[in-house]
């Protein structure tokens, strides 16, 4: 599966397009990567524990997206973009979204037949 953040695929043309397909995940922080969080921000830096929260819950979604592009029988998903909400105190959805297509590549260029 083709998966680029792009209207267009170079060399590619679009045959059919399938529809949007999208993939979501809700995740709630936990109190342990609470607790780190509290005492990271106290001397500054990156907070891994969200930081490996956000990264899973990516993955999640754009793999129910594939899921989806799959079920419709595209072999590419064009224009991906994420994101995110607050759902409730602590929790928080990633979503995922792009248009599900078939591509082919596009026929090699024929020269033209020279002139005498």
């Amino acid at each position: 599966m083709i998966v680029v953040n792009t209207e267009t695929l170079p060399g590619m043309r679009i045959v059919q397009v399938k529809g949007i397909v999208q993939g979501n995940t809700v995740r709630a922080k936990h109190l342990g990567r609470d607790i780190a969080a509290g005492f990271k921000n106290l001397v500054g830096g990156e907070l891994h524990g969200y930081t490996e929260l956000l990264t899973e819950a990516r993955r999640e979604a754009m793999e129910r997206m594939l899921a989806q592009a799959q079920q419709l029988q595209a072999n590419a998903v064009l224009n991906v973009r994420f994101s995110t909400s607050s759902v409730t105190q602590g929790a928080a959805e990633i979503y995922a979204y792009g248009t599900a297509v078939w591509v082919e590549p596009e026929a090699p260029a024929v020269p033209p037949p020279p002139r005498f």
